[in-house]
């Protein structure tokens, strides 16, 4: 399939590393082929160099040169959130994730991690070694360590996630714009203060348990991290409670531009929007009926069509189109309204040359001449929603930007 032109992929996978020279040319080829293998869709793979001083920028170079979809980022100070704050807010991908260089998580994860957010169902994803079908082989004090975390994280902040520090996320493009501006910490904790800004905005957070193996040369300093995050926590509490941040406003946005979930076959629209059509009449015939000996057929006919016409577009819009939010709403059910219009001449022109022809039709002849006018009015309302609110499907082209 031919790339998009000026199209950015729709992954890049960051690893941020920090004198990584003994480990990282392994970890990025065993990263590269699996990318070059198993991944469906257009990737990108960054190496985020944070201040390193060792030879861990000329081997990232190297690797750069080497391998077809790979480059390198270079930063000046240090910390792991920055880099990933720096790679992610310039992107042009349509998912942005990250790995740990160790690669302790096992890579086939990784398309499960990223596949609901390509689709639209989520906005970020996480992996996680706390849940039952995990496979974890660490140590009883790492173990306790991450347990002790999370538990300590729900107790204080309400996190619903089940693991903040498992180094493999992934978050949608527009997700982290709006998110990482916020994000305050440069380092360890920022994963935590992602997920919690992301949890309380709204946002959909998908999980997946992953194979992991603990790195037994890992240079964390546990004691350092731990009372970084113990700060991160106050003050992410602090700025929650007092409304500093603005979650609400931010979830808001995120969720009404939130993409509609890959469109659905015109079949299925078809079985969905005539599920909601045959609700829509029954509607519809129920306030004419009622409203018909009080003032005449054709307001009658005015009033059930309105009502149920601005109803119908709202329900089709979710269920049929999978459109969610506010986003081209108001165009949504101004198509609507025009398609409304369609059927209101076209039920009223009906109404009219029936009695015209006929003096007194009887209710019966009424709602037969109405069933017809209003199954053309439906053929027309479909097409015009379909035409409004189907987003045209494009699949990015598999393989590795050049």
């Amino acid at each position: 399939m031919s790339r998009r032109p000026g199209a950015g992929p729709t992954l890049e996978l960051v690893v941020p590393v920090y004198n990584e020279e003994a480990d990282l040319a392994a970890s990025v080829v065993r990263l590269h082929d699996h990318l070059r293998q198993a991944m469906p869709y257009s990737w990108q793979l960054t190496i985020a160099d944070n201040a390193s001083t060792d030879a861990t920028p000329a081997i990232a170079r190297r690797l750069a040169a080497e391998l077809p979809g790979v480059r390198s980022v270079r930063l000046e100070q240090k910390g792991r959130g920055r880099a990933l704050k720096s790679v992610w807010s310039e992107s042009t991908a349509d998912v942005v994730a990250y790995t740990d260089v160790d690669l302790s998580t096992d890579l086939r994860a990784l398309l499960p991690l990223i596949a609901p957010l390509i689709t639209g169902h989520s906005d970020v994803a996480i992996g996680t070694r706390l849940a039952p079908a995990s496979r974890v082989s660490r140590g009883p004090k790492r173990e306790l360590i991450s347990r002790g975390y999370n538990l300590l994280l729900k107790g204080t902040l309400a996190a619903s996630f089940s693991d903040a520090q498992c180094g493999f996320k992934a978050l949608r493009r527009e997700v982290a714009r709006r998110l990482l501006p916020l994000i305050e910490d440069d380092n360890w904790f920022f994963d935590t203060e992602l997920l919690v800004l992301a949890q309380r905005s709204g946002l959909r957070i998908h999980e997946v348990p992953v194979d992991w193996t603990d790195d037994p040369d890992s240079r964390v300093d546990l004691v350092a991290t731990a009372t970084e995050d113990l700060r991160g926590i106050l003050r992410l509490a602090r700025g929650l409670l007092t409304g500093r941040i603005p979650v609400r406003r931010i979830g808001a946005d995120l969720l009404a531009s939130r993409p509609a979930p890959a469109s659905a076959g015109l079949l299925a629209q078809l079985v969905r929007f005539g599920a909601v059509g045959v609700l829509s009449t029954a509607a519809y015939f129920l306030i004419y009926l009622l409203l018909r000996d009080a003032v005449g057929p054709q307001p009658a006919n005015l009033v059930a069509l309105l009502i149920t016409a601005i109803a119908n577009t709202a329900t089709n819009r979710r269920m049929t189109f999978g459109v969610q939010g506010r986003r081209r709403m108001i165009t949504h059910q101004l198509g609507g309204l025009a398609a409304f219009g369609f059927g209101l001449l076209l039920t009223s022109g009906s109404l009219w040359l029936l009695h015209a022809v006929t003096a007194e039709p009887g209710r019966a002849v009424e709602v037969i001449v109405l069933i017809f006018a209003n199954a053309v009015g439906t053929v027309v309302r479909f097409l015009t929603l379909r035409r409004l609110m189907t987003r045209s499907d494009t699949m990015p082209y598999p393989g590795a930007l050049p």
